[in-house]
């Protein structure tokens, strides 16, 4: 074997190993929310499993009526699929949804 070729397989080994550890990028969450209540959804919270605080409304001043669906991009830089979810409803009710899959859903029904 010649010295190049010999350093061409290391060179080709350091580059599969760097590329192997490379960490993975974080992609934007979309998905459906829709709502199987009766009610309007006037606020929609998410936050990563296991955090004590929510994140900021999702709907913002928009209210969901009953029946409606509406797409969600949470643009948060995580790598995380698993979410705590917050429904308020336009009574002022609230549901709680936690450790929810996201990713492997790819959409969420508020139901009552």
């Amino acid at each position: 074997m010649s010295p190049f070729s010999a350093l061409k397989g290391g060179l080709f080994a350091l580059l599969a190993i760097s590329a192997g550890a490379a960490p993975a990028l974080a992609e934007d969450l979309t998905f459906t929310l829709n709502n199987g209540t009766s009610a309007a959804v006037t606020e929609f919270y998410l936050s990563p499993a296991n955090v004590g605080d929510w994140e900021e409304n999702l709907l913002g001043q928009d209210a969901l009526p009953s029946g409606a669906a509406t797409d969600v991009t949470v643009a948060d830089g995580r790598a995380t699929c698993t979410y705590d979810i917050k429904t308020v409803f336009k009574d002022g009710s609230e549901i709680d949804d936690r450790g929810v899959n996201l990713c492997e859903l790819g959409a969420y029904t508020v139901h009552e």
